[in-house]
Protein backbone atom coordinates (compact mmCIF):
# COMPACT_ATOMS: atom_id res chain seq x y z
CA UNK A 1 0.00 0.00 0.00
CA UNK A 2 2.83 2.31 0.73
CA UNK A 3 4.09 1.65 -2.74
CA UNK A 4 0.71 2.49 -4.22
CA UNK A 5 0.59 5.81 -2.42
CA UNK A 6 4.09 6.57 -3.62
CA UNK A 7 3.10 5.71 -7.16
CA UNK A 8 0.03 7.87 -6.87
CA UNK A 9 2.13 10.74 -5.52
CA UNK A 10 4.67 10.36 -8.27
CA UNK A 11 1.95 10.19 -10.85
CA UNK A 12 0.24 13.23 -9.39
CA UNK A 13 3.41 15.24 -9.05
CA UNK A 14 4.09 15.50 -12.76
CA UNK A 15 0.40 16.31 -13.31
CA UNK A 16 0.46 19.09 -10.73
CA UNK A 17 3.61 20.54 -12.22
CA UNK A 18 2.24 20.33 -15.74
CA UNK A 19 -1.21 21.71 -14.84
CA UNK A 20 -0.36 25.44 -14.89
CA UNK A 21 1.52 25.10 -18.14
CA UNK A 22 -1.32 23.15 -19.75
CA UNK A 23 -3.88 25.61 -18.39
CA UNK A 24 -1.92 28.52 -19.83
CA UNK A 25 -1.68 26.73 -23.15
CA UNK A 26 -5.39 25.84 -23.13
CA UNK A 27 -6.44 29.38 -22.18
CA UNK A 28 -7.23 31.41 -25.26
CA UNK A 29 -5.38 34.71 -25.73
CA UNK A 30 -7.15 37.58 -23.89
CA UNK A 31 -9.17 39.65 -26.33
CA UNK A 32 -8.28 43.35 -26.33
CA UNK A 33 -11.57 45.29 -26.46
CA UNK A 34 -11.64 49.04 -27.03
CA UNK A 35 -13.53 51.10 -24.40
CA UNK A 36 -16.40 51.99 -26.73
CA UNK A 37 -16.99 48.36 -27.62
CA UNK A 38 -16.80 47.44 -23.93
CA UNK A 39 -19.53 50.01 -23.11
CA UNK A 40 -21.66 48.82 -26.03
CA UNK A 41 -21.46 45.23 -24.81
CA UNK A 42 -22.31 46.29 -21.26
CA UNK A 43 -25.37 48.20 -22.48
CA UNK A 44 -26.46 45.23 -24.59
CA UNK A 45 -26.13 42.99 -21.53
CA UNK A 46 -28.25 45.35 -19.44
CA UNK A 47 -30.89 45.52 -22.16
CA UNK A 48 -31.08 41.74 -22.27
CA UNK A 49 -31.63 41.61 -18.50
CA UNK A 50 -34.49 44.14 -18.40
CA UNK A 51 -37.95 42.75 -19.02
CA UNK A 52 -39.43 43.85 -22.30
CA UNK A 53 -42.92 45.31 -22.45
CA UNK A 54 -45.43 43.67 -24.67
CA UNK A 55 -46.11 45.66 -27.83
CA UNK A 56 -49.09 48.00 -27.63
CA UNK A 57 -51.52 48.88 -30.37
CA UNK A 58 -51.71 52.44 -31.70
CA UNK A 59 -55.14 52.79 -30.07
CA UNK A 60 -53.69 51.91 -26.65
CA UNK A 61 -50.85 54.41 -27.07
CA UNK A 62 -53.33 57.09 -28.16
CA UNK A 63 -55.54 56.39 -25.16
CA UNK A 64 -52.52 56.77 -22.86
CA UNK A 65 -51.58 60.09 -24.49
CA UNK A 66 -55.13 61.41 -24.14
CA UNK A 67 -55.24 60.40 -20.47
CA UNK A 68 -51.88 62.10 -19.84
CA UNK A 69 -53.06 65.30 -21.57
CA UNK A 70 -56.27 65.31 -19.55
CA UNK A 71 -54.28 64.97 -16.33
CA UNK A 72 -51.96 67.85 -17.29
CA UNK A 73 -54.93 70.03 -18.29
CA UNK A 74 -56.49 69.52 -14.87
CA UNK A 75 -53.24 70.56 -13.19
CA UNK A 76 -53.02 73.70 -15.38
CA UNK A 77 -56.64 74.58 -14.68
CA UNK A 78 -56.08 74.24 -10.94
CA UNK A 79 -52.97 76.46 -11.18
CA UNK A 80 -54.88 79.14 -13.09
CA UNK A 81 -57.72 79.06 -10.59
CA UNK A 82 -55.22 79.40 -7.74
CA UNK A 83 -53.53 82.36 -9.49
CA UNK A 84 -56.88 84.10 -10.03
CA UNK A 85 -57.82 83.60 -6.39
CA UNK A 86 -54.45 84.96 -5.27
CA UNK A 87 -54.85 88.03 -7.52
CA UNK A 88 -58.34 88.71 -6.10
CA UNK A 89 -57.01 88.49 -2.55
CA UNK A 90 -54.18 90.87 -3.42
CA UNK A 91 -56.77 93.42 -4.54
CA UNK A 92 -55.74 93.44 -8.18
CA UNK A 93 -57.82 92.38 -11.11
CA UNK A 94 -57.75 88.78 -12.23
CA UNK A 95 -56.94 89.86 -15.77
CA UNK A 96 -53.25 89.26 -16.51
CA UNK A 97 -53.11 90.83 -19.99
CA UNK A 98 -53.79 94.52 -20.60
CA UNK A 99 -57.02 95.41 -22.39
CA UNK A 100 -56.72 95.35 -26.16
CA UNK A 101 -56.05 98.70 -27.74
CA UNK A 102 -57.91 97.93 -30.91
CA UNK A 103 -60.18 95.28 -32.27
CA UNK A 104 -62.63 94.96 -35.09
CA UNK A 105 -63.46 98.47 -36.27
CA UNK A 106 -61.18 100.26 -33.76
CA UNK A 107 -58.09 101.90 -35.21
CA UNK A 108 -54.74 102.10 -33.46
CA UNK A 109 -53.71 105.48 -32.07
CA UNK A 110 -50.10 106.59 -31.57
CA UNK A 111 -48.39 109.66 -30.15
CA UNK A 112 -45.08 110.81 -31.59
CA UNK A 113 -42.87 113.67 -32.67
CA UNK A 114 -42.85 115.11 -36.20
CA UNK A 115 -39.40 114.69 -37.76
CA UNK A 116 -40.25 115.92 -41.26
CA UNK A 117 -42.97 118.03 -42.90
CA UNK A 118 -41.30 118.64 -46.28
CA UNK A 119 -43.81 116.65 -48.32
CA UNK A 120 -47.14 118.29 -49.15
CA UNK A 121 -49.97 117.09 -46.88
CA UNK A 122 -47.67 114.43 -45.34
CA UNK A 123 -45.71 114.35 -42.11
CA UNK A 124 -43.16 111.83 -40.90
CA UNK A 125 -43.71 110.92 -37.25
CA UNK A 126 -41.20 109.19 -34.95
CA UNK A 127 -42.86 106.89 -32.42
CA UNK A 128 -40.62 106.27 -29.39
CA UNK A 129 -41.21 102.96 -27.61
CA UNK A 130 -39.77 102.08 -24.19
CA UNK A 131 -40.57 98.62 -22.91
CA UNK A 132 -39.11 96.13 -20.49
CA UNK A 133 -37.19 93.17 -21.92
CA UNK A 134 -39.05 89.96 -21.13
CA UNK A 135 -36.05 87.99 -19.89
CA UNK A 136 -33.47 90.54 -18.77
CA UNK A 137 -35.93 93.11 -17.38
CA UNK A 138 -33.88 95.97 -18.85
CA UNK A 139 -35.71 98.95 -20.35
CA UNK A 140 -35.20 98.73 -24.13
CA UNK A 141 -35.83 101.90 -26.11
CA UNK A 142 -36.66 101.72 -29.82
CA UNK A 143 -38.35 103.99 -32.30
CA UNK A 144 -40.18 103.61 -35.56
CA UNK A 145 -41.22 106.16 -38.15
CA UNK A 146 -44.48 106.32 -40.02
CA UNK A 147 -45.99 108.64 -42.58
CA UNK A 148 -49.27 110.34 -41.77
CA UNK A 149 -51.70 112.40 -43.83
CA UNK A 150 -51.90 116.08 -42.76
CA UNK A 151 -54.64 117.64 -44.91
CA UNK A 152 -54.06 121.28 -43.85
CA UNK A 153 -50.25 121.11 -43.36
CA UNK A 154 -50.88 121.97 -39.71
CA UNK A 155 -47.97 120.09 -38.03
CA UNK A 156 -44.31 121.15 -38.23
CA UNK A 157 -40.96 119.66 -37.20
CA UNK A 158 -40.71 119.07 -33.45
CA UNK A 159 -44.47 119.07 -32.77
CA UNK A 160 -45.91 116.29 -30.64
CA UNK A 161 -48.89 114.82 -32.48
CA UNK A 162 -51.47 112.06 -32.24
CA UNK A 163 -52.05 109.96 -35.35
CA UNK A 164 -54.67 107.29 -36.02
CA UNK A 165 -54.65 104.31 -38.34
CA UNK A 166 -56.70 104.69 -41.52
CA UNK A 167 -57.20 103.27 -44.99
CA UNK A 168 -54.17 103.33 -47.30
CA UNK A 169 -53.80 106.87 -48.64
CA UNK A 170 -50.74 106.05 -50.75
CA UNK A 171 -48.02 103.43 -50.96
CA UNK A 172 -46.55 104.39 -47.56
CA UNK A 173 -49.28 106.47 -45.87
CA UNK A 174 -51.61 104.46 -43.64
CA UNK A 175 -52.09 107.00 -40.82
CA UNK A 176 -53.75 110.42 -40.50
CA UNK A 177 -53.15 113.34 -38.18
CA UNK A 178 -55.73 113.66 -35.40
CA UNK A 179 -54.40 116.58 -33.36
CA UNK A 180 -51.27 118.52 -32.49
CA UNK A 181 -50.75 118.00 -28.76
CA UNK A 182 -47.80 120.34 -28.26
CA UNK A 183 -46.15 122.83 -30.60
CA UNK A 184 -42.38 123.05 -30.90
CA UNK A 185 -40.73 126.22 -29.54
Amino acid sequence: MAEETENNETEQAPDVAAAPAEAAARREPQEVVPPKERRRRARAGKAAKTPTRKPRTPEERHADRVAERRKKAQVRSADRTRARQKAREAGGTAQTTPPREHGAGRQKTRQGVVVSDKADKTITVRIDIARRHRRYEKIVRTSSTLHAHDESNDAHIGDTVIVRECRPMSRIKRWRLIEVVERAQ
